[in-house]
């Protein structure tokens, strides 16, 4: 599972940053979370394809949140695309979606669906969960957690000779067949572990401190938290809907997480040491996300 992280910047891109957009990437399918102005051609400059998106899951729609989708849609279309895409999103998302789409002369070539959410939605996809939660923010705004379903436990080798399973037998018994040793039959299950939780990503969009994210964020393996501003104007921040990174190392010391990545940086960051530096006193596993950032989320 990688993350991209294609567009850092909070309200409007700057020379060093594109507006918010995150891709994930599960192997199976290739997802993205908002889709700010900028988003195709940050695509061409990453890791990711913009034709593998299958799905996409707008926080909000302020501009720096959606405003890329259009392009990103026409782009599909000139690029022959033919397989659907779901859109999900606030309970305005139709309206708003709807409306982008009618922007400008083109034809739409292939399935687009919109599935308005709820805080306290829950959508089962295939091999994974996504649940949402209220964020504090002045215009209709959902966070979203990913959950993978839980992975089959890890092979013991020892235990595995220790039942004299030997060569090809291994390979046999990872991959999910039964074999024999002597007139005994090991089955799989008989040399796994214990079954292991699937990963979790959670991604706050837009948002004030919020008791509902912390709780949506509950130990999850990795935790994208915006951290618009610094402590020093955190009060201003609180007032618009953002959180400073010392609000979003709270919420992440307070939800167990594993993994912080701060994101959505007000322009007037130049430099992003501060803020990272700022989150790391409350909790350390905190990193500043930086345009066009790769990041491998491993099984727990």
């Amino acid at each position: 599972m990688r993350l991209t992280f294609l567009g850092t910047a909070g309200s409007w891109p700057t020379k060093e940053r594109s507006a918010s957009a995150i891709a994930l990437d599960t192997e199976k399918e290739l997802l993205l979370f908002d889709c700010g102005e900028g988003t195709q051609r940050q695509f061409f400059q990453s890791s990711a394809s913009f034709m593998r998106v299958r799905r996409v899951f707008i926080t909000h729609f302020h501009g720096d949140h959606f405003l890329g989708l259009p392009g990103l849609i026409q782009s599909m279309c000139l690029n022959n695309r033919t397989d659907p895409l779901d859109i999900y999103g606030p309970p305005d998302a139709e309206e708003m979606v709807g409306r982008a789409l009618q922007m400008g002369y083109f034809t739409l070539r292939f399935p687009v669906a919109v599935h308005p959410l709820t805080p306290g939605s829950t959508v089962e996809l295939d091999g994974y969960t996504i649940r949402t939660a209220h964020a504090e923010h002045p215009v209709p705004t959902i966070a979203y957690r990913l959950e993978e379903g839980p992975k089959r436990g890890r092979f013991n080798g020892d235990l595995a000779r220790s039942l004299g399973i030997k060569g090809e037998d291994f390979a046999r018994l990872e991959a999910g067949d039964s074999v024999h040793v002597g007139n005994r039959v090991v089955h799989p299950a008989d040399v796994m572990g214990p079954p292991r939780p699937g990963r979790s990503i959670v991604y706050s969009g837009d948002t004030g401190p919020s008791d509902d994210i912390r709780q949506l964020a509950h130990r999850a393996t990795l935790l994208i938290h915006e951290a618009t501003v610094g402590r020093e104007i955190e009060s201003e921040a609180n007032a618009w809907g953002h959180s400073s990174a010392r609000q979003a190392a709270e919420l992440a010391n307070a939800a167990q997480v594993s993994t912080l990545f701060l994101t959505h940086f007000s322009s007037r960051y130049k430099e992003l040491e501060p803020l990272e530096t700022e989150a790391r006193v409350i909790f350390p596993g905190s990193h500043a996300a930086r345009d066009l950032l790769d990041h491998l989320i491993h099984q727990p």
